[in-house]
């Protein structure tokens, strides 16, 4: 039997049957008393580790995609100096595929009375909150024959919080807002409902926003400009039902249909609109209500971070319910759910007048882009059949999309990255047609 290591080290030396097993080997070593009494001062040098204090301190959140830095203290509170290898125990989904074992081991020496501090970088993969598992320590002896072992329990959470990658839009938005605020000097006709302001004619101007009597006094021709009414109340409803379970590219419809919330709820906000959120399948599975400018987005991402979707059908009558008691007054309620036929004709168009009397209903959808690669594919017998699917498929949604409309509803159906601009336009064009 080949030995290696501090195995071959101690068959070399030894003579006397003493009873020790090293990890490797199959079979019980012989040494000599001198290194039986080695190997025991050794493990009786070692830094006990059960006595070692250990806390956390470090970042609590952390969108989705990148990193977030936890720090384990730990202190020696013996008398012997601690050599230690250190893993820090996480969910797998706390690391980039690959990264764990790098990230998570770290090597000790801290003397007697001292602290030392280690850093564990999470880079995690999935939205919701991530909880630290055991710390596992193992102190060595001076000579390394020997180690303890032991385990801390040091609770720690970070929530990862959804991406908003689609705040690369809101700028453009926020300029497209500002037209209809009147505060540049584009000005469409119909946009608004409230006067603002006057200001000098320029090219281009509806020669109907002219104020010839505030002319008169002017030595140049003077405009009206509108503002669309503030203060409205829009409510956005996730659907976290079995439908939102359905993946497209990477993620579930229901992390898109977050992504074109979080975009339209800044945006409302900007526009001095009150948003509240309710995620709803067969209960209330979270709500926001009554929160300032300021604190709706945060509020926003941290409510949505553990959100899942729920393997069920989603109850339309007390989806229904919920939303008008969440809005007693005349809102406009978005809809972030699915354009399955069988889910919305047997579901929600039966509930639809109950909305529609009361509210501007908006009802936006996440489309799978490869359906529209697939409706493309040429060349083979394969392709065509994925092509005719694809076409069935779509023509099914455009189905359902027009039974929708013919209730008065605004419907929105767009790919992951264009559902959010998609959404944000179609508010605009309600608030520049005074629908709200």
């Amino acid at each position: 039997m080949a030995l290696t290591g501090r195995a071959a080290l101690l068959a070399a030396l030894g003579t006397l049957p003493v009873g020790l097993w090293e990890p490797g080997l199959t079979g019980i070593l012989a040494v000599n008393a001198p290194l039986a009494l080695a190997c025991a001062c050794d493990f009786a040098l070692a830094a006990p580790v059960r006595r070692l204090r250990l806390t956390r301190s470090g970042d609590t959140s952390v969108r989705l995609g990148d990193p977030a830095d936890v720090t384990l203290t730990v202190t020696n509170p013996t008398g012997r100096p601690l050599r230690a290898r250190l893993r820090d125990a996480w969910p797998p989904s706390a690391w980039t595929p690959g990264t764990e074992i790098e990230a998570s081991r770290h090597r000790l020496t801290i003397p007697p009375g001292e602290r030392r501090r280690v850093t564990t970088r999470l880079r995690p993969t999935r939205r919701g909150d991530r909880q630290a598992d055991r710390v596992t320590i193992r102190s060595y002896g001076p000579l390394g024959l020997f180690a303890r072992q032991g385990t801390h329990q040091v609770p720690w959470t970070v929530r990862v919080l959804p991406p908003f990658h689609s705040r690369k839009h809101l700028p453009s938005k926020l300029a497209r807002l500002r037209e209809l605020d009147g505060r540049t000097s584009v000005l469409t006709r119909g946009e608004g409902t409230e006067f603002d302001s006057l200001r000098e004619y320029v090219p281009g101007d509806d020669t109907r926003s002219i104020d010839w009597r505030a002319t008169a006094r002017r030595s140049a021709v003077a405009v009206r400009t509108w503002r669309p009414e503030r203060d409205r109340h829009i409510l956005l409803v996730l659907d976290t039902g079995r439908t939102s379970a359905g993946r497209v590219g990477d993620a579930p419809r229901l992390d898109a249909a977050m992504d074109a919330a979080l975009l339209l709820a800044a945006l409302a906000s900007r526009a001095g609109d009150r948003v509240d959120l309710l995620a709803y399948d067969r209960r209330v599975r979270a709500l926001v209500q009554g929160r300032t400018a300021g604190q709706l987005l945060p509020a926003f991402v941290n409510t949505m971070a553990p959100l899942e979707p729920e393997l069920l059908e989603t109850d339309a009558r007390g989806l229904t319910a919920t939303a008008l008691r969440s809005a007693p007054r005349r809102s406009l309620i978005v809809l972030l759910t699915g354009l399955d036929a069988a889910p919305v004709e047997e579901g929600l168009l039966p509930l639809l007048p109950q909305l529609t009397r009361r509210h501007t209903v908006l009802v936006a959808a996440v489309a799978d882009p490869h359906i529209e690669t697939m409706s493309k594919s040429r060349g083979t017998p394969d392709a065509v059949y994925e092509a005719a699917a694809a076409a069935r498929a779509q023509a099914e949604r455009h189905r359902t999309a027009e039974q929708l409309r013919r209730h008065g509803v605004t419907v929105v159906d767009a790919t992951p990255a264009a559902l959010p601009p998609a959404l944000a336009d179609a508010y605009l064009a309600l608030k520049a047609a005074g629908r709200l």
